[in-house]
């Protein structure tokens, strides 16, 4: 840990270390469990011969599901990433002994790591998190900009998660001057709103003087310059931006990916599916399969499925409406398969059609994709790609935010997308699978614009 209280390079890459040694001293457990205390020669070899190839998977597997970020955590969460990546390790050792053709790792020793592991890797695991909680120290940060912009930002940073960024301050005038007199007091500043080009360039330049570290909220305005290239001509650099496309060759991959995906998960899924429309078929009248129009790359129209979760005769007389927190037209087996995304399988098949894909902005109907171009004059931007089952606003938002947040996490996974990041994504999508507000719908009264409103102590309120 660095002088600022900060877990290096150094100490993150020794505690990855250590939970591979517990995850193979659980598998070495396990064998010893499965025989008994004298485990034979063969099958010990089995596992010498594979456990390199186990640790790779591992270490990959949990970077992908964030196990090793600690911050915006509680203990239950540390247990609950734990749980997961255990069941997706029994799942690929299972398939790393197969294809390395090592047939004496037997069955029974990855049930036995399953439950050893689960128990070894959430001790480890909770004491690196308590260590971090003890030892970590606390970020003041200050919070600057319009107080409808600065309201909802101190609310996010009150969430009982956070466990390490602390407002601080809030300064909601005179930026600048109230920012100098108490900069030597904090360690983050976090412009929320747009602020005069003078002011924000001295703001900048104080920041960068006393070494503090600067946050910046998601406008188009700042991310349209991320992943920037550089061109230099004679004795000038000039900052080129990429977009909001993803480059062909990376498309064509991407394309690859959903195909393979899609028909890996319609195999897993198909018992859930037929048992889903039996549910759907038998408690409420009308069809299994429900359709409707929404809105994809390059704005095109496609019918979307989906397992019918509301009553048939749900928008008969009130049009075209966005689903709620506790929406009366939902039936009570689609607020089941609402909360387990059951609801979305059949989308699969829309993956394969190639109207979607496994991970992109959510597809929403033409009504209401109207409406929001209107308002939002780069709402157009998130279909240069193709909609998605999953994505990133769905992943590391709320499903209550408004279109203008998730449009936001929609072009932010359009500027940095990767294989990698898709990946990530789809395997972070479990876990919200059990997340019961992921699942709700849209807060119409849950925004926040006045500081008066929010119960969370803020040591100053400079204007």
């Amino acid at each position: 840990m660095n002088k600022s209280g900060e877990w290096g390079t150094t100490r993150r890459l020794f505690i990855i270390v250590l939970d591979v040694l517990v995850y193979n001293l659980s598998i070495y457990a396990s064998f010893w469990l499965k025989f008994g205390g004298e485990i034979p020669l063969r099958n010990f070899q089995t596992f010498e011969n594979s456990a390199v190839f186990i640790s790779i998977f591992f270490i990959l597997l949990n970077m992908l599901l964030g196990t090793y970020i600690f911050y915006n955590r509680i203990s239950s969460d540390i247990i609950f990433v734990t749980v997961i990546g255990q069941i997706l390790m029994s799942l690929g050792i299972m398939i790393i002994t197969f294809a390395g053709r090592w047939f004496a790792f037997p069955r029974s020793v990855i049930l036995y790591s399953f439950f050893v592991g689960v128990v070894l890797l959430s001790v480890y695991r909770l004491f690196v998190y308590k260590l971090y909680m003890k030892l970590g120290s606390d970020k003041k940060v200050v919070i600057i900009g319009h107080e409808k912009d600065v309201a909802p930002a101190v609310q996010n940073f009150s969430t009982h998660k956070n466990n390490k960024h602390k407002v601080s301050a809030v300064i909601i005038g005179n930026c600048y001057k109230n920012l100098s007199e108490l900069i030597d007091e904090i360690d983050i500043v976090y412009l929320a709103s747009k602020l005069e080009e003078e002011e924000k360039i001295k703001i900048y330049q104080l920041v960068t003087k006393k070494e503090k570290k600067l946050f910046l909220n998601t406008t188009f305005e700042n991310l349209i310059t991320i992943n920037a290239n550089i061109m230099n001509f004679e004795d000038e650099s000039i900052i080129e931006s990429t977009g909001f496309k993803i480059p062909p060759e990376d498309a064509l991959f991407k394309r690859i990916f959903d195909i393979v995906v899609s028909l890996i998960l319609l195999v897993i899924a198909s018992p859930f599916m037929l048992l889903t429309a039996a549910l759907v078929k038998v408690t409420s009248p009308g069809p299994v399969i429900y359709k409707q129009v929404r809105i994809t790359k390059d704005q095109k129209e496609f019918p979307i499925y989906k397992f019918r979760s509301m009553s048939a005769t749900a928008e008969a007389k009130s049009g075209p409406v966005l689903a709620k927190s506790n929406d009366a037209r939902v039936t009570p087996v689609g607020k089941f398969i609402r909360a387990v995304r059951f609801d979305e399988l059949p989308q699969l098949v829309n993956v394969l059609k190639g109207d979607m894909s496994i991970i992109g902005p959510r597809p929403e109907r033409p009504y209401f994709v109207n409406q929001f171009n209107e308002e939002n004059p780069y709402y157009y931007l998130r279909h240069n790609v193709r909609a998605g089952i999953t994505g990133y606003a769905q992943v590391y938002g709320k499903y209550v935010s408004d279109y203008n947040s998730k449009l936001k996490f929609d072009l932010l996974y359009i500027k940095k997308y990767s294989l990698m990041l898709d990946m990530k994504i789809l395997l972070q999508t479990i876990k919200i699978l059990f997340d019961k507000v992921s699942s709700q719908g849209v807060d119409i009264d849950d925004s926040v614009t006045q500081l008066t409103s929010i119960d969370f102590p803020i040591e100053k309120i400079l204007s």
